[in-house]
């Protein structure tokens, strides 16, 4: 998948290093064959009245055992490889094999240990006649000496991506500033971009590589680290085994200069692998490891299951990270110091890839179409981690922002299934559907069948398909053994019918009943048009006390009238404990939001009052200011600021626990009285270790006092700048000061890089402000980096600067003469840009 705007937070890799010219491999000795093959296409599609199916693959060959030897050609960025896969007929007898292997040379294949000419290949599948036909009984022993050359595009056109290679070198030549890697990257199906294999969800095999590198590298990929032998040519062969069997896109490997920090759960051996840079902070950056392993592997009842448990970080990473098995790989983004770390810690992403190694990696979706049995429990095992290390309160703080993710694809995307059968591509299935919907549905089921059904019918689920491919049927007859319940019409309306409910709610308040009115009005196909909702619903009496009632909407229109036992109601909310996912449309008064937000004590309902009341009293400010959640504090600062005592903001600016209500109380200072804000900005940037402090303070203080704030920015000297990356950017770029374009030049590949173009508006604000030769200097800056460029994110990015700073170089030949000789080298540079 091609991105072309990005944002993710990435970290500037401040170490030097000495530039070593990589060990290369001679392929000339490697014989190459050129043969066609008739194969079947690379994904299943039935069309039947304009409709697509896409069905799960089709089980010709069981693969069993994977053993792959590979080296690396870093000049030419290939993978000189011999794979040896064992095979068996799935059921029928089978003449022939046909495996995925997408651009690659085969020089030679062999079959039971004898060579085979008997094969054809076009460039995508591998057809390989057998010496005779073989039955289930039988097994198949096939080899191929081969060599994978991921930079060659699979498709062209508008489908070509530069984020399907399978395999990536990162800074080959070793001439740039980002360590020079290797890594891989296989979901969907592109690990058939580096070894040949049956590329498909619903296979699994268990897996040994023997990966050979120059020895000043560390190797990673599934399985233990049986040996590492030095070589007599100054390499090293890293031999790696995993026994457990795993879906082929779920091989991975990389190699770089790690720092490699080790520790121990049980009996599993732990690796965290980081740039040396952050070798210190290594067991903050995958935080809570351990922790998070007891925790799931005690709420699933199913200890962790694989032999050991690495993770990785990746230059360049083509994704947020990869949950490979025992060996799971991180965008560079999660590598934070521990001040950053601090301000946002890496629990989610963390807890996110843990849990696929139980969904995900042992019980795996057995089509794309049911992606959602792997992500949809991965978020919601964010959820469960948020909930168990932070309270309920940041868990449903969590779960808001998943769904304000899904509302806005759906309003930009439109809706499908959660088991959605006709995507266009198998890479759509990546959204908020089968992520954010998936552990959505996920909560709602949960607090159906209640906590100890939950998680005893997940138990079941793990145990009955544990090294199997799944479907959502597998979970519902998981869930319905362990309930007796008939839970079909749950599945059929979360699982397999399109988008969500949408309903408006009236209350009406009598002396003796509160009536509630309800309608749904979602616009659905007409079988989909009505959702069977569980409510439980709350109602908050005048004594602060709450009481919960039991309501089911199977209508599109429904009048629910609740007796108040002889108090008088203060509100009543329909979905009372906040877990249908739906939009709701609920008219209240200022009292009603009042009552909430005194009495209440579900997060979603007291944020929704907070952020709609106009008025609040004293003892309510320090009701919110006393909750656990900062978000009650940070809102309440920013709604109510001038009711609070100057030194009670103060006091919160410097001493707050959290970083996020620090800020929002030194905005409140700063909006009350700018000279003492001043003050206390002048003390704090001298010792802050909130870099989101530090950064509000350099931003404040430049507001007020300019020079000041450039000549202390002047005098230091910062080797960690990428939280605070952007204010700086920001305060060179309107201070107008040439001087400063240096700084850009040397952040902007990493900030391209880490897809943060705000540092490259900051430059350009910059350089449209600066003279001619900085102009035509800073053109010449992004045109050597875009041809140097390495990836294609670098090579558009600068490409496209390029073009406007050139368009701003015409336009000053408007009224500039000096820029006229100039003009044929611009025009070269024009014409190289267009490639």
């Amino acid at each position: 998948m091609k991105y072309t705007i990005l944002f993710s937070l990435c970290l500037f890799y401040g170490c030097t290093k000495t530039i070593v010219a990589p060990v290369t491999f001679d392929e000339t000795l490697l014989d190459t064959l050129v043969v066609t093959a008739s194969s079947p296409d690379s994904e299943l599609k039935i069309i039947e009245e304009d409709k697509i199916y896409r069905p799960s693959s089709n089980h010709v060959v069981d693969l069993i055992h994977t053993k792959l030897d590979v080296r690396f050609n870093w000049e030419k960025q290939h993978v000189l490889g011999q794979a040896e896969l064992s095979l068996k007929p799935y059921f029928y007898p089978i003449d022939k094999i046909i495996l995925d292997a997408k651009k690659m040379d085969i020089h030679k294949v062999f079959v039971n240990g004898q060579v085979v000419d008997n094969f054809s290949y076009d460039s995508t599948f591998l057809d390989i006649g057998l010496n005779k036909t073989y039955t289930n009984k039988e097994t198949i022993q096939i080899q191929i000496n081969y060599t994978a050359k991921p930079n060659s595009p699979v498709l062209d056109g508008p489908n070509a991506s530069d984020a399907d290679k399978g395999l990536f070198f990162i800074n080959p030549d070793g001439t740039s500033k980002k360590p020079q890697q290797i890594w891989t990257q296989g979901e969907t199906e592109n690990n058939s971009r580096w070894f040949p294999t049956i590329d498909k969800p619903n296979e699994r095999c268990s897996q040994e590589i023997f990966i050979h590198v120059e020895d000043r590298f560390k190797t990673l990929s599934n399985g233990r680290l049986v040996s590492s032998t030095l070589n007599n040519d100054g390499t090293r062969t890293d031999y790696w085994k995993q026994d457990a069997p795993h879906a082929p896109y779920l091989f991975m490997l990389a190699v770089g200069e790690y720092a490699v920090v080790k520790d121990q759960w049980q009996d599993i051996p732990l690796m965290y692998y980081v740039e040396p840079y952050y070798e210190n902070y290594a067991k903050e950056v995958y935080n809570h490891t351990p922790e998070m392993l007891s925790f799931f592997s005690n709420i699933w009842d199913y200890k962790y299951p694989w032999d050991k448990y690495a993770q990785v970080t990746a230059r360049n990473f083509v994704a947020g990270a990869m949950e490979n098995t025992g060996a799971v790989i991180f965008g560079d983004f999660v590598q934070k110091d521990h001040y950053e770390l601090a301000d946002h810690p890496n629990d989610h992403i963390v807890a996110h890839e843990l849990v696929h190694h139980w969904f995900g990696n042992l019980v795996t979706c057995e089509s794309w179409a049911n992606l959602t049995m792997n992500e949809g429990f991965a978020n919601y095992g964010e959820y469960l981690w948020q909930e168990h290390k932070y309270g309920r309160d940041a868990a449903d703080d969590h779960k808001l922002s998943e769904f304000h993710s899904y509302i806005y694809a759906t309003q930009f995307s439109g809706t499908h299934p959660l088991i959605h059968f006709s995507y266009d591509d198998k890479e759509d299935m990546f959204d908020a559907h089968s992520y954010n919907k998936g552990g959505m549905v996920l909560h709602m089921l949960r607090n159906l069948v209640g906590d100890d059904a939950f998680f005893t019918s997940l138990s079941l689920y793990l145990k009955s398909n544990e090294y199997q491919s799944v479907e959502a049927h597998n979970l519902r007859l998981a869930f319905e053994q362990t309930t007796g319940l008939d839970l079909n019409w749950f599945f059929n309306q979360w699982f397999f019918g399109t988008g969500h409910p949408i309903i408006h709610v009236n209350y009406e308040y009598k002396a003796d009943s509160t009536i509630i009115h309800v309608e749904q009005t979602q616009s659905l196909p007409e079988a989909e048009n009505l959702f069977i909702i569980p409510f439980h619903t709350s109602l908050i009496y005048d004594d602060g006390t709450k009481e919960t009632f039991s309501l089911n909407m199977n209508q599109r229109k429904q009048r629910f009238s609740l007796g108040n036992n002889g108090k008088k109601v203060l509100a009543a909310i329909l979905d009372g404990q906040a877990d249908i996912l739906a939009s709701f449309v609920e008219p209240r008064t200022q009292d009603e939001y009042q009552h909430i937000l005194r009495f209440d004590d579900e997060y979603l309902h007291k944020r929704m009052a907070l952020e709609s009341i106009e008025t609040i009293d004293k003892p309510l400010i320090e009701q919110m200011m006393n909750e656990e959640h900062h978000f009650f504090r940070v809102k309440t600062i920013e709604k109510f600021g001038a009711q609070f005592e100057l030194s009670v903001l103060k006091n919160l600016a410097l001493n707050d626990k959290h970083s996020l209500v620090r800020v929002e109380a030194l905005n409140q200072v700063y909006e009350t009285d700018s000279l003492i804000c001043l003050e206390l900005i002048k003390n704090m940037v001298q010792n802050e270790n909130s870099y989101d402090v530090f950064a509000q303070c350099l931003d404040l203080w430049y507001d007020l006092e300019p020079k000041a704030t450039l000549s202390f920015l002047d005098t230091q000297s910062f080797e960690y700048i990428k939280p605070f990356r952007n204010t700086l950017s920001s305060i060179y770029a309107n201070s107008g000061q040439e001087k400063y374009l240096l700084f850009f030049e040397e952040n902007a590949q990493l900030a391209i890089d880490d897809r943060d173009f705000s540092l490259v508006d900051h430059h350009l604000y910059l350089i449209r402000n600066s003279n001619d030769k900085s102009l035509l200097s800073s053109i010449n800056f992004y045109f050597n980096l875009f041809t140097q460029a390495t990836t294609e994110n670098l090579k558009v990015s600068c490409q496209n600067i390029c073009f406007h700073l050139i368009d701003h170089f015409e336009e000053r030949l408007l009224y500039t003469e000096d820029l006229r000789q100039h003009i044929e080298d611009i025009n070269q540079i024009k014409e190289s840009l267009r490639y």
